[in-house]
């Protein structure tokens, strides 16, 4: 208790300053003098007119000086759209180096610009844009000062055209496709350039080496000439239509035919507030999850990827931590129809936040699951400079339901889980010190005491330290089924120590170790798990980096556990295992044509067993239009009887093409040996206009041994983007 309450001293007293770090970094926007035509030129009368963001100072690989590579941004508007144009001059010659022309491409494998756009001065939400030098478009929502979601997904315009000595990007971004205070005429603003040719990464306003370049807290500021337009209220309506056919080769049943239609829509309520509507939702467009061997046990995590979700998701998603999410949108819709839904979130002023959701599953007759409605409630109010409060209120209740009258033999369901708690989220003005403290509880029919969950960190980074403390407790009939907690009854003590180096000269631009130590006790306090890392990591010049660790592991199981995942047989709860590990991983530099990772690892497991790993991910690019990537994953157990030796394959070779930037196809296969199944999976995507596409997905599952069909899938879809 003495601990927390220290930790929430601490948390106040380091947001009490407010000072911006690059308030003296302008940028006049003056409404534009001439129409625009996006084409790479630059030759309109409005950029001549228009003020000039230059000298850039250098991130990567040092940042104590300028960049040694030009940049030079413009910025315009007229009453519709915000306009951007970039030269970006060549610093040394030679090809310029990008994946493809696949959308939301790799930051580092990639020459390209990107513009970080705080448009509420609150250094903590905002908007991304940018494109590498092949013309491939990047954009994402910006959150927790620092992070951004690419999977968001708007409407607007980009080209860039190559030139002998440079490359210019050109891009309108109407006002209706971002958020932005009404009224207000200082935006935070910065921009930030990879140049993989001389290995400089760098930014308008400055921004310390151990920080992204997407930081909000090292903004210049966007000084506008007179507040943006009132983009008004805008309706967006977006239809779709699909048909596709399905066929289960292992049920020898007639195949089944889709035929559907549904419904989004997104109404503005103000420029920083907004509605999402959906009826009939369908997302079979979303990338297929990628594979991975599990030999953990507990539950895996795979992100959120549908749209729908993913706009200002963060207050509902980010609430928590990696493994106590009380929300986790994936429990909502997959594997059952959801009729409808909507959400209203977004700013309602510069100091408050705010995001409801509503979600509508059918019934399912097939496993008797009721139909189910999920609501979200979560308000956040920002506090000194970069901090803030957050409520969040869950609750998840089955309809006409009640356990007692199914049939003998039927799974039965919750009829309500609910979910309550707040959080304090620290981020100093300088992004120094940074940190979380949370409580939440649980509702559910039959349970109580134990049923609530604690957490807390305080982290500092500097350029040559990070220094971290986490603990963590949850109760033991603490539950959250629209949540991913894969773990109950359990108190969490994890510090970390990290020490950076920085060479003058030589091959290394830092290097340094780190130290994890992660424990875990019951209620009790009796330990049951505890792993202590040691780890140095090397970071070269041309920015390869190679990290070689070891680590010595203790677990005391309190459930039976089959190390192998082949059903033979199980370790009794109450075994205690103890087990050292050594591992190295190194990733090539991102300017060659052919980069790769590699990973290694050999030592203990349990019951006194060895387990050796290898992976790698390689890739080729025939840049822009075509790249192509492997990985492979292989596991090696030798165990005692009745287990014995067991070894398998995850691998997954994929291939894309872009002809254009809206031109896409993609296709993958991933063979997992564990779960003895085989996916093909391949997507066409045309982009006839912005945020409009029609997609063509092909599916096949297949039993390697014998090699058999399982299932198959084709679907065409066709999406429109409508204003009005």
């Amino acid at each position: 208790m003495r601990i927390n309450l220290f930790l929430l001293a601490f948390f106040f007293s380091l947001s009490l300053s407010a000072q911006k770090k690059n308030d003296s970094y302008q940028l006049h926007i003056n409404k534009a003098s001439s129409p625009i035509k996006i084409d790479g030129e630059l030759d309109e009368q409005a950029w001549q007119d228009a003020e000039v963001a230059t000298d850039f100072y250098m991130i990567l690989p040092m940042d104590t000086s300028f960049a040694k590579v030009r940049t030079d941004v413009r910025m315009t508007y007229d009453q519709q759209n915000l306009y951007l144009s970039v030269i970006n001059y060549n610093g040394t010659e030679g090809p310029y180096m990008v994946e493809s022309l696949r959308r939301d491409f790799s930051f580092l494998k990639n020459d390209n610009f990107i513009m970080f756009m705080d448009p509420f001065d609150d250094q903590t939400n905002g908007f991304a844009f940018g494109a590498n030098a092949a013309g491939a478009q990047w954009d994402g929502l910006m959150y927790d000062g620092g992070k951004v979601d690419l999977s968001w997904d708007n409407k607007w315009q980009s080209v860039v055209k190559n030139y002998p000595d440079k490359w210019i990007f050109e891009a309108v971004i109407p006002f209706k496709s971002i958020r932005y205070k009404k009224g207000i005429t200082k935006w935070g603003i910065n921009f930030g350039r990879n140049d993989l040719k001389t290995t400089e990464k760098s930014s308008w306003a400055p921004v310390p080496r151990q920080f992204p370049s997407a930081s909000l807290a090292y903004t210049g500021t966007l000084v506008w000439d007179m507040p943006p337009p009132d983009p008004g209220t805008t309706v967006s309506l977006i239809p779709y239509a699909l048909g596709g056919v399905i066929k289960d080769f292992q049920t020898d049943k007639p195949s089944t035919y889709r035929k559907d239609i549904g419904l989004d829509a997104k109404v503005a309520i103000t420029s920083s507030l907004n509605l999402d509507l959906t009826v009939n939702p369908d997302f079979s467009q979303v990338d297929v999850d990628k594979q991975v061997t599990n030999l953990d046990r507990f539950e895996l995590f795979y992100p959120e990827r549908r749209q729908f979700f993913l706009e200002n998701g963060d207050q509902f998603t980010n609430f928590g931590y990696s493994g106590i999410r009380p929300f986790f949108s994936r429990r909502i819709g997959l594997g059952v129809p959801i009729k409808f839904g909507a959400r209203l979130s977004g700013k309602l002023n510069k100091d408050w936040r705010l995001g409801i959701m509503n979600m509508q599953t059918e019934k399912q007759s097939s496993t008797a699951l009721p139909a189910q409605n999920f609501t979200v409630a979560a308000l956040q109010r920002r506090v000194f400079a970069r901090s803030n409060v957050g409520f969040l209120l869950i609750n998840k209740e089955s309809l006409n339901y009640n356990p007692n009258d199914l049939a003998p033999g039927t799974a039965a369901y919750s009829r309500y889980n609910r979910n309550f708690g707040m959080e304090y989220n620290l981020a100093s003005a300088n992004n120094f010190w940074t940190g979380k403290a949370m409580v939440l509880k649980s509702f559910s029919p039959g349970k109580s005491g134990h049923d609530w969950t604690h957490a807390a960190n305080l982290q500092y980074t500097s350029g040559k330290w990070n220094i971290s403390w986490q603990h963590e407790y949850v109760g033991r009939n603490y539950t959250a089924e629209v949540g991913y907690v894969p773990r109950q009854g359990y108190v969490k003590l994890m510090p970390q120590i990290t020490r950076l180096f920085f060479p003058k000269k030589g091959p290394l631009l830092s290097h340094g170790p780190q130290i994890t130590s992660t424990n875990f006790f019951d209620e009790n306090m009796h330990r049951t798990d505890n792993e202590l890392l040691a780890s140095y990591g090397m970071v070269f010049r041309s920015r390869n980096t190679l990290t070689v660790w070891g680590s010595g592991t203790y677990i005391k199981l309190l459930q039976p556990f089959d190390p192998a995942s082949t059903k033979i047989d199980t370790l009794v709860a109450g075994s205690e295992h103890n087990w050292a590990t050594v591992g190295a991983d190194y990733v090539s530099k991102p300017q060659s044509l052919f980069t790769y990772a590699l990973n290694a690892r050999y030592g203990g497991y349990y019951a006194d067993g060895k387990r050796l790993t290898l992976g790698g991910e390689f890739g080729y690019r025939f840049q822009p239009y075509v790249s192509i990537a492997l990985s492979a994953n292989y596991n090696k157990l030798n165990l005692p009887k009745p287990w014995g030796y067991n070894d398998f394959w995850l691998i997954g070779p994929r291939v894309d093409v872009t002809m254009t930037n809206t031109l896409f196809l993609t296709g993958f296969v991933q063979y997992n040996e564990q779960m003895k199944n085989m996916n093909v999976n391949t997507r066409f995507q045309w982009r006839y206009r912005p945020a409009s596409d029609l997609f063509i997905v092909y599916t096949d599952n297949y039993l390697p041994e014998p090699f058999a069909v399982k299932n198959r899938a084709l679907v065409v879809k066709f999406v429109y983007w409508l204003n009005i």
